[in-house]
């Protein structure tokens, strides 16, 4: 007996085909600007702003060919999970995807596997803003701060979606807005037409006077690759809200086609900004982090708190999507029989209380192992959740290989957004991905700690599912 659960009928409506609110029991509470703010500051983590400083550091002006690399690896998949979410929107996105394209077992282990890195997620972003709100009130330890942070967001979570994404659109607003203003005065900056700005104004000359553009050689572009990657992790965030939203075709259909500019201003752009403001080898960008050592070269007072709130906000905005997508696959997960029935349960206001809590919990006890064992058990948790968003990337490769044809077959005109050169520019995107993960085994030291550690936690999430699978198949023939 065939066990895969049928999707086909997965968010279809009686009238217009692009609106199609959810049927699952979840509510329709995001509107047309929280899904576009969502979609505008998915691809801005925390990471952009604390983790490019060593990306420089390593790889020097040539860190741009890294960003434009993975950058066009994103667009690509998003372009194959907005060609899936615009024809059947779902809360599990790219997991109920797996379910129907490829098999139960894949559902199961990718929704499990990206509810785990979600989770970890939560760990790390509540320490980080709980390390810069100690340092502006020391008299609130660290480990309170990092439990108001989860209350505060878990307590927005179980209100209601719209709660979610009216807090979202604030948080990803002012990230928008930070690195918009980033990269309009930096501009001018180096170009020497801002005012009372204390930068020479050297133009591109900042790209080439210090070894050349490739200092460090062209290998150390797959070197900024790794470093780079799992900055760009949470851009498939909007496809999950979208199941929430009024219209989720439009909403997915418009996010896919916005992805190429959000990653040309805010990740090409300011990383462009830092780099003809400062030579790549300035110590200031490792000491300070990047981003302050542009400001502060302008002369921009205060620039190391102006980026703590920044930074700050950049966290709490990752922390609430964090919260809200592991709790949007646990339900999705629950729905499907892979996880217990009460993940599915939503209450009267269409909120999955189970799945959020259950998710929060283990977040809370990540956040205790941070604290209890930062170099043993955290660590591990950290290290086995760290390719995960690779994982993920491929799974939706291989799975639009396959959802094309049967979405063809049963909801042609549902195939509003369609990948490009398809199946060409798909299997070149799957050979992208296996050759960064290939290359993560290779360079070895922590990558390929990740690597090794995240394929024993997906093989052992894999060996649950397939006997999970085995059982049911035993159980249907007695």
């Amino acid at each position: 007996m065939n066990t895969q659960p049928t999707l086909a009928k997965e968010g279809d409506s009686t009238g217009d085909p692009g609106r199609t609110p959810p049927s699952d029991g979840l509510k329709a509470g995001l509107k047309n600007r929280h899904l576009s703010m969502i979609a505008i500051g998915g691809v801005i983590g925390a990471g952009l702003f604390v983790g490019s400083g060593s990306g420089i550091a390593a790889a020097g002006p040539a860190i741009l060919l890294s960003y434009a690399l993975v950058g066009a690896m994103v667009v690509f998949v998003m372009r194959m999970l907005g060609e899936m979410a615009a024809a059947r929107p779902s809360s599990g996105s790219f997991s109920a995807y797996a379910d129907q394209a490829l098999g139960r077992w894949a559902g199961f282990t990718i929704g499990w596997l990206y509810w785990f890195f979600w989770v970890v997620v939560l760990a790390v972003e509540a320490t980080a803003g709980a390390v810069i709100l100690e340092s502006w009130v020391p008299a609130v330890p660290q480990w309170a701060w990092a439990l108001i942070v989860m209350v505060v967001l878990t307590a927005t979570n179980l209100a209601s979606v719209a709660s979610y994404g009216e807090f979202e659109f604030w948080f990803a607003g002012i990230k928008v807005v930070a690195i918009g203003a980033f990269v309009a005065i930096g501009l001018l900056a180096v170009f020497g037409v801002l005012p009372g700005s204390d930068n020479p104004g050297a133009g591109f000359a900042h790209l080439t006077d210090a070894g050349g553009f490739l200092p460090m050689g062209a290998g150390a572009i797959l070197t900024g690759v790794l470093m780079v990657v799992f900055s760009f992790m949470g851009s498939e965030i909007v496809t999950l809200a979208a199941g929430e939203s009024e219209d989720p075709q439009r909403a997915v259909t418009k996010a896919t086609n916005s992805v190429i500019w959000r990653i040309g201003v805010f990740y090409l752009g300011s990383i462009f900004v830092v780099l003809t403001l400062l030579p790549w080898n300035d110590p200031s960008i490792t000491e300070k982090g990047s981003y302050v050592a542009a400001l502060d070269s302008i002369g921009i007072p205060a620039a190391g708190q102006i980026m703590n709130v920044i930074v700050l906000t950049a966290v709490l905005s990752c922390l609430n999507s964090g919260l809200y997508t592991a709790s949007r696959m646990a339900f999705s997960l629950g729905q499907r029989g892979d996880a217990p029935k009460g993940f599915a349960k939503v209450d009267k206001r269409g909120v999955p209380r189970t799945a959020i809590l259950a998710s929060v919990v283990f977040g809370f006890v990540a956040v205790f192992f941070n604290y209890q064992w930062p170099d043993t058990v955290f660590a591990f948790l950290l290290n086995s959740s760290g390719a995960v968003a690779l994982f993920v990337w491929l799974v939706i490769c291989v799975t639009q290989l396959r959802m094309r044809g049967i979405i063809l077959r049963e909801s042609p005109e549902k195939l509003v957004v369609r990948m490009w050169l398809f199946p060409y520019l798909t299997w070149a995107t799957i050979g992208m991905i296996v050759f960064v993960l290939g290359y993560m085994l290779y360079d070895g030291g922590s990558a390929r700690e990740q690597v090794v550690l995240s394929l024993l936690v997906a093989a052992l999430v894999l060996a649950v599912a397939l006997v999970r699978e085995r059982t049911g198949q035993k159980a249907d023939r007695v």
